[in-house]
């Protein structure tokens, strides 16, 4: 089934790999994004990659009437990954993050409705799920953000829940990520995060190509097989067709639903330093600092309502996410500046 598909937060990581999926599958694409932590290069690799046309606009969240006039165009559906996602940056200024996540979505959902366009997949996080009482962590588990990052995904999702239930006619698709890593196999796009790496695997990959000095391991007494912190990793491209299957399914739901979106298991912080080690070919050096505060022992993902509902599971193992990761990272070293 052809769609008509607007993407916010075109440029970034996931938003990218998303894009080229959904014009490889035949779809027509419209993007936009400010840039504030992204590049455009990422949209060109993706127009030269699918060899089909994107159209990308430059726009931001808050400014609610070209985003009212853009929707207004007339779209199938929305897929919505713009917002700010550093959780260190969050706790530091949090107005900040509640403007543009939680009003610019607000934004969004007004001009989707003025439009008359009442079908959106979101960009949420198993960050709502809090601490966690066990593992696997299923939808039903009880939401608690514990930093203001978090909080916006909660609020976010409970705007969509609220509207969903108000107005008959949306139907919404909450996606709670786990943790996206790995790249496209091209190589020629990927995770090119700016400054000093939130997440695991770019600080990894940046220290196999000598960005960073060694990988720092915070804590290793935890109650896991080996100290480390155990998450769920997925590879951004099945993560990506995670979307699209969202997408075909929506007309189903009625409604807003929340589905997790990860492989089910977890891996420790050793175990992907180890894994990465064998992508790039040699050990790359890392050393045990103690815990960071707020940080849990392990998360990983019920994903059983992901295959009931969409149809849809991860196939890349780790082996795969670290090879994809080290190729991206390998051809372009510093990022989409290379």
């Amino acid at each position: 089934m052809y769609m008509r598909i607007l993407v916010t937060g075109i440029a970034g990581y996931i938003g990218s790999h998303t894009a080229l999926e959904l014009l490889n599958a035949g779809h027509e694409v419209v993007g936009f994004d400010n840039l504030c932590n992204s590049s455009e290069e990422s949209v060109r690799r993706v127009r030269a990659l699918a060899g089909r046309p994107l159209r990308f606009e430059r726009l931001d969240l808050l400014d609610a009437a070209g985003l009212a006039l853009l929707v207004k165009e007339g779209f199938d559906a929305v897929v919505h990954f713009a917002g700010l996602k550093a959780v260190g940056e969050s706790v530091e200024k949090p107005d900040l993050y509640r403007r543009n996540n939680v009003d610019g979505s607000a934004n969004l959902l007004a001009a989707m409705r003025a439009a008359g366009c009442r079908r959106l997949v979101f960009s949420s996080s198993c960050t709502v799920y809090g601490e966690v009482k066990k593992n696997p962590v299923d939808e039903s588990h009880p939401r608690s953000a514990v930093n203001p990052y978090g909080r916006t995904k909660l609020d976010v999702e409970d705007l969509c829940f609220d509207l969903a239930k108000r107005e008959k006619g949306w139907d919404i698709a909450l996606l709670r990520y786990f943790n996206p890593v790995g790249a496209h196999d091209s190589g020629r796009i990927g995770e090119d995060p700016k400054g000093l790496p939130n997440n695991l695997m770019p600080f990894v990959m940046q220290t196999a190509v000598g960005r960073r000095e060694k990988v720092r391991v915070w804590g290793n007494d935890y109650p896991t097989p080996d100290g480390t912190g155990v998450r769920d990793y997925i590879h951004v491209v099945d993560l990506a067709l995670g979307h699209l299957a969202a997408l075909e399914k929506l007309p189903s739901f009625g409604g807003a639903r929340a589905i997790n979106l990860g492989t089910g298991r977890g891996y420790s912080v050793l175990e992907v330093v180890k894994a990465a080690s064998k992508a790039v070919g040699r050990a790359i050096p890392y050393e045990i600092q103690p815990r960071r505060p707020g940080d849990s022992a392990a998360i990983w993902g019920d994903v059983a309502l992901a295959r009931e509902t969409l149809g849809w599971s991860a196939a890349r193992d780790m082996d795969r996410m670290c090879a994809d990761h080290w190729r991206w990272q390998k051809n372009n070293p510093t990022g989409y500046a290379s």
